[in-house]
C-alpha cells in the first residue's frame, strides 16, 4: 500500500506551497517595481500578508493550482519541443528545403506526443488502424508515397 510522503501532505501541497508561491512573487514585484520603496522587510511583510489572505480562500488556491499544473505539462512539452529542435538547428548546417521538412516532422512529433501522453489519442489510432478497411488504406498511401519519391528522385536528376 503506497505510503504518504511529506510532500503530499494537505498541509505541504495546499497551504505552504501556495503561500510561498504568492509570497515570492508579490515580494519579487515589490522589489522590482520599487512602489513602497527599498525597505525589503516591509515588503516582506505585505507579501506574506497578501499570501496569508491567499491560501485562507479555497477558490484562488484553486485557480492557481491548475494553472501551476497546465505551466508544469506546458513547458515540459516546450522543453521537449526546443530538445528536438536543437537536434535539427544545432551546429550541423541544414539547408533549403530539408530543414523545413525536419521541422514539419518536428511539430508533427510534438503534438503527437502530447496527444499520446494525454490519452486523447486512443480514438484517433483506433480510427486510423483499427479498422476493417485500414489495411487496404495504409497499403496504398505506402505504395504512392514509394511513386512519389521515385518520381521525385529521378525527376531531380534529370534536372541536373
Amino acid at each position: 500500500m503506497a505510503e504518504e510522503t511529506i510532500l503530499q501532505h494537505w498541509i505541504f501541497t495546499k497551504f505552504a506551497l501556495p503561500l510561498l508561491l504568492i509570497w515570492f512573487i508579490v515580494f519579487a514585484l515589490l522589489e522590482k517595481t520599487k512602489i513602497l520603496g527599498e525597505n525589503k522587510q516591509l515588503h516582506s511583510i505585505i507579501s506574506l500578508i497578501i499570501g496569508l489572505i491567499f491560501v485562507g480562500f479555497a477558490y484562488p488556491k484553486l485557480v492557481v493550482e491548475n494553472l501551476i499544473l497546465f505551466l508544469t505539462v506546458a513547458l515540459v512539452v516546450v522543453f521537449v519541443a526546443l530538445l528536438l529542435l536543437g537536434f535539427i538547428a544545432g551546429e550541423a548546417k541544414i539547408e533549403g528545403n530539408m530543414k523545413k521538412v525536419l521541422m514539419g516532422v518536428v511539430i508533427i512529433s510534438v503534438i503527437a506526443a502530447v496527444l499520446w501522453a494525454t490519452g486523447v489519442d486512443g480514438g484517433v489510432i483506433d480510427l486510423l488502424f483499427k479498422q476493417s478497411w485500414s489495411n487496404t488504406l495504409w497499403t496504398n498511401v505506402a505504395f504512392v508515397v514509394v511513386i512519389a519519391v521515385a518520381l521525385a528522385l529521378v525527376l531531380r536528376n534529370s534536372k541536373d
